[in-house]
């Protein structure tokens, strides 16, 4: 089987390549191609990967192309993992809303936004050659934030594609280790949308342990998704990290203002990376990549690429996918992140119990934001860019939204075709 990674060059490519390297039995990969523009950086990461894999005597050969169509044609699927813009434009999603009092981060907010109008455009122009080349059977499977909004894009224009994240796989290892159960045995109750979703239970063998955990483990838990020990325990659910966003709103706002943006962090980071891979002596995995995030983002890619492309029995996976009902608050065709069974024709939510309304009235205003993000994304306009920022529950203010558009706008201008005329 040929995977090709679209965004091949990043530095975290090689946590998929060692969840390759480590799981043969189960993903039978002979070929991995890594399609990136940056030449230089494609290099150091494959001829590192090439490394990987022969130091765990795994046959698979690497290839790298900054040729998209090379990189696809015949692949059985495909794993888009883009920034574009980079580091930089990151940096700018992370600090321009703080003039407005509002969170800056790269998935949420004005800085999710602003990813969006530079992402969808670029990933849909890539699904579509995609298609062409790889054929229809192909499964692109997208890990490029704003996860959500840009699968839903894929999806709205007939591609057959599967969002994913590591948010979920990182608290069932989690919730495994404290349970001292196998991780794959927790199957979670997760319910939301990406990076805004919550653990309403963690069932063993059927019976939900969720309880057990808040009860045992409460300060772990507490501190692992920075949320009060008195607010879980009055919740009696696990949320992402990410609603630290939603629920402590200035807080982080304020924390932001005096910390050094993650962008300039991971920029540091990512050049100590790329110098350990171009030692020809690295064949191993370097304890330094866990700085660069995307924890088990190997082991949750590797699995759902066996699920897709396997032929197999169906297996359980927290993925993004249409929504299809299983959440009745919200349009069919929105994009939800919850379990589901995944097999060769793809994922379908598993049903869950009624969401109480302290989430869904979150999830529904969100949902409403993304719709009106898509919409700015593909049509492009500034005031569809504020009409997006006023529905969002972390702006929600006309001044604000306007303010904001603008400077979004103005940031963003060399990446938004219809901002440049």
């Amino acid at each position: 089987m040929k995977l090709a990674v679209v965004g091949g060059g990043s530095t975290y490519t090689p946590e998929l390549i060692d969840g390759i390297a480590g799981r043969r039995s189960t993903l039978d990969v002979d070929e991995i191609v890594l399609v990136d523009p940056d030449a230089y950086r494609v290099e150091a990461v494959g001829g590192f990967s090439q490394r990987i894999l022969d130091h765990a005597g795994h046959p698979a050969r690497v290839r790298t192309t900054q040729s998209l169509e090379e990189g696809v044609d015949g692949a059985s699927a495909v794993l888009i993992q883009l920034r574009v813009g980079g580091q930089r434009a990151r940096r700018s999603d992370e600090t321009f809303p703080h003039a407005c009092g509002c969170v800056g981060q790269e998935t949420t907010g004005a800085g999710g936004l602003a990813k969006a109008l530079r992402t969808v455009p670029v990933v849909l122009d890539i699904a579509e050659r995609v298609r062409k080349i790889a054929g229809d059977d192909t499964w692109i499977v997208n890990f490029t934030n704003p996860v959500g909004i840009v699968t839903r894009a894929l999806l709205n224009e007939g591609h057959r594609a599967v969002g994913l994240c590591n948010v979920a796989i990182n608290l069932q290892r989690q919730f495994g280790k404290l349970l001292g159960v196998g991780a794959d045995d927790v199957k979670l109750v997760h319910t939301g949308l990406n990076h805004l979703s919550w653990e309403r239970g963690a069932l063993v063998d059927g019976v939900d342990r969720l309880p057990e955990l808040l009860d045992q483990h409460l300060e772990y838990l507490s501190n692992e998704v920075s949320v009060p020990e008195k607010w879980l325990r009055r919740m009696n659910v696990v949320p992402s990290y990410y609603l630290k966003y939603f629920y402590a709103h200035d807080e982080q706002v304020a924390k932001q203002r005096t910390e050094r943006p993650r962008a300039d962090v991971v920029s540091d980071v990512e050049e100590e990376l790329l110098k350990i891979y171009l030692d020809p002596e690295q064949n191993t995995k370097p304890e330094s990549l866990e700085k660069r995030g995307g924890a088990y983002y190997s082991e949750a890619a590797v699995q759902l690429v066996h699920a897709l492309t396997a032929g197999g029995p169906a297996e359980e996976h927290v993925v993004n996918v249409r929504n299809d009902g299983t959440f009745p608050f919200l349009p069919d065709d929105a994009v939800i992140e919850t379990r589901s069974t995944v097999d060769s024709k793809g994922a379908t939510p598993i049903p869950q119990p009624p969401v109480e309304p302290q989430y869904s009235g979150l999830v529904a205003a969100t949902t409403a934001y993304e719709f009106l993000a898509l919409e700015a994304a593909i049509r492009g306009g500034r005031d569809r860019v504020a009409d997006a920022l006023l529905a969002h529950p972390l702006v929600g203010q006309y001044t604000k939204a306007d303010t904001l558009a603008d400077s979004l706008v103005q940031i963003n201008r060399e990446y938004l075709p219809w901002a440049r005329g």
